[in-house]
């Protein structure tokens, strides 16, 4: 495992791990990636999140009073950027260039959300939470870098968290210190970082990267390269069901039967099976799913191969309980979001 990642972008700060980083069932803090869309807030002391907009009751809690007031709850959850893997998207598209490794599986600690709406007595009329951290753009003090939220039904889910700590230790501020919102089964961009105010709304958030094509899909499939204008485009919310073969990797040489593992998961819909083919998806194999250490967390697979010597390529696909299966090739969308292809990982069995 590597002391430390060379960034995808040195500003703002954007991480990728290699896929040989990502066989731990949790991904330590400094394997995780790291997304950031401006500056590194410091954690200064005497940091507030407020609780504002269609409540009762506004809020303004110390981190430390969140911990105290409210019960303190853990969930294990894949995090994913809608982005990931887009650099394999053609025609290229704008966006962070990220392979496979926008992703990993922490085990999150903080306070349900919902605990802290309650409290501040959520109006009727309410239909949306946006979520405001001090981020900025960079070399522009005072310009939102994100500014992202949640339909009112996600922010009252039990699974939703405002969390202060991952896999037992505290937060880093690359990963949102002191609070971030922990959001399980939709993308990373709906995780919002160094959280400093909750706003209740009547409408869907219109923050930092909340409209035009930020992190939104057609309602409708574009041709590649295909001018999105007058296109109807929604926010995304659930992430597509997906697999990654972290073994063996690319380039690998290896006598037969050949051993595959990897993790394989899904957003709200629950993942149903693998399955692993070498011959270009002519055959498919099943998988042997392993349990997950909740609903919201990646499930190991393996299998193992009998290929004939020569060079192959290994692939991996999953299927959720919807019957929604991962695509052969990745599905063009003018920002590269959600390619949830089929992976192929290429090498030679030895004779």
């Amino acid at each position: 495992m590597p002391d430390s990642l060379p960034p995808v972008a040195a500003e703002p700060v954007n991480i990728e791990p290699p896929v040989s980083a990502l066989d731990a069932m949790l991904t330590p803090a400094d394997i995780l990636f790291t997304r950031n869309n401006g500056t590194v807030p410091d954690n200064l002391p005497g940091w507030t999140l407020s609780v504002t907009g269609l409540v009762a009751r506004e809020l303004a809690l110390t981190p430390e009073a969140l911990r105290a007031r409210f019960p303190t709850v853990e969930i294990v959850s894949v995090l994913e950027c809608a982005g990931n893997n887009r650099s394999a998207i053609t025609p290229a598209v704008d966006g962070q260039p990220w392979g496979p490794g926008a992703v990993g599986c922490a085990r999150w600690t903080g306070v349900r959300l919902a605990d802290v709406l309650e409290a501040a007595g959520v109006s009727p009329r309410a239909v949306y939470v946006g979520f405001r951290s001090p981020d900025h753009v960079i070399g522009k003090p005072g310009v939102e870098a994100l500014s992202r939220g949640l339909p009112l039904a996600k922010a009252l889910s039990p699974e939703t968290l405002i969390a202060f700590g991952m896999n037992g230790a505290p937060l880093s501020a690359l990963h949102g210190a002191p609070l971030r919102i922990v959001a399980p089964g939709f993308p990373g961009s709906a995780w919002q970082k160094w959280l400093r105010e909750i706003v209740v709304l009547d409408r869907e958030h219109d923050g930092a990267k909340m409209t035009g094509l930020d992190y939104r899909m057609p309602r409708h499939p574009l041709r590649p390269g295909q001018d999105p204008a007058g296109t109807e485009f929604d926010v995304i919310t659930d992430m597509p069901v997906k697999s990654l073969i972290t073994a063996p990797l690319e380039g690998f040489s290896t006598p037969g039967p050949v051993a595959v593992r990897g993790f394989a998961w899904s957003g709200h819909v629950p993942l149903a099976k693998v399955e692993v083919s070498a011959d270009g998806g002519g055959t498919w194999h099943p998988a042997r799913l392993e349990p997950g250490a909740s609903p919201w967390a990646w499930r190991r697979f393996t299998t193992e191969l009998a290929v004939p010597p020569g060079p192959v390529t290994l692939l991996a696909r999953a299927t959720d309980m919807a019957g929604k299966t991962q695509p052969m090739d990745p599905p063009w969308n003018p920002r590269g979001y959600l390619n949830n292809a089929v992976q192929r990982v290429g090498g030679v069995v030895a004779g």
